[in-house]
């Protein structure tokens, strides 16, 4: 299970579609399993595989005739791969993720404690760009 990942990596995708995992990472995911899926601001979502499963039963017992929650299960899990690292580290990133959010050669790997954000290196850098807006509830009291 992925705890604590932090921090931004640029990374290239090969040829193939894959992604080498930083070494670092690779121990925090056990047994190599992931799931990768599309996240609605644009970018991927990497999990470990354990910490998908919580996740995916929270989904599950979403309504499936309420048109916005079948909108948001479609994106989740109707774009969601099992994948494996192979010895080398790398995972395949699937064509129509990569197409989803426009990853091309160059992509930002950025560790958000308990899963990763892949973002093209456009999108990142428009996230890179933009300035937080209003406080988040949960946020007011953080102490930096």
């Amino acid at each position: 299970m992925l705890r604590d990942v932090q921090g931004t990596t640029e990374l290239n995708l090969d040829a193939k579609g894959r992604l080498a995992i930083p070494a670092k990472y690779r121990d925090a995911l056990e047994d190599g399993k992931v799931v990768i899926t599309a996240h609605p601001h644009g970018c991927l979502l990497i999990y470990s595989a354990p910490d998908w499963e919580p996740i995916r039963s929270q989904i599950r017992r979403m309504p499936s005739l309420d048109p916005n929650s079948a909108s948001w299960k479609r994106l989740f899990v109707g774009y969601a791969q099992d994948e494996t690292l192979d010895n080398s580290g790398r995972v395949l990133v699937a064509s129509s993720l990569r197409q989803y959010a426009g990853l091309e050669k160059r992509v930002w790997l950025v560790g958000q404690l308990t899963y990763f954000e892949l973002w093209s290196d456009a999108g990142w850098q428009q996230q890179v760009q933009a300035r937080p807006g209003v406080v988040p509830p949960g946020f007011e009291n953080l102490v930096l």
